[in-house]
């Protein structure tokens, strides 16, 4: 068996499209109207056809749950904060925070309110610690990343 991605449902697939190709510069991999797979890999579904495919009304169709997010790790993270804040009507869940382990993270909604995460690469974390002067063991301790990750990040 081979998993392939997740699929999110939403209200309208043509405003979603542009969200994730302009806000999270997705490309599309595949387009079939009711459905978009984008690189990463994950899928975005109509709320009509997906409540035709699991034979429910669309009122049963629930946004907003907070149960769930997709996950992106970008290595050039200020600049991708710059683009982020270039758009007026983005709805943060929350501003830039950075975790005890050192990854700066930021989180906010797609149009349908699911929930995305944009974190600093972990390898560039490590990089940045190291180049602050910590050592290979601090930085693994800190980032609780194996040592080995830690010094291939050192390159």
């Amino acid at each position: 068996m081979k998993y392939v991605c997740p699929l999110l449902v939403v209200e309208n697939i043509e405003r979603s499209r542009i969200f994730y190709c302009q806000v999270l510069q997705r490309c599309v991999i595949s387009d079939f109207g009711a459905n978009i797979t984008f690189d990463g890999p994950f899928s975005l579904q109509s709320r009509t056809s997906w409540a035709g495919f699991i034979n429910k009304n669309t009122k049963d169709i629930v946004f907003d749950c907070k149960d769930s997010e997709l996950y992106f790790e970008e290595e050039n993270f200020d600049a991708f904060i710059e683009h982020l804040r270039s758009f007026a009507k983005i709805e943060y869940l929350h501003q830039v925070i950075e975790h005890p382990w050192g990854q700066r993270v930021v989180r906010f909604y797609d149009p349908d309110h699911h929930i995305i995460e944009v974190g600093e690469d972990i390898a560039i974390v490590c990089s940045r610690f190291l180049d602050q002067g910590m050592s290979i063991d601090q930085v693994a301790q800190r980032t609780m990343y194996p040592r080995s990750f830690v010094e291939a990040c050192k390159n």
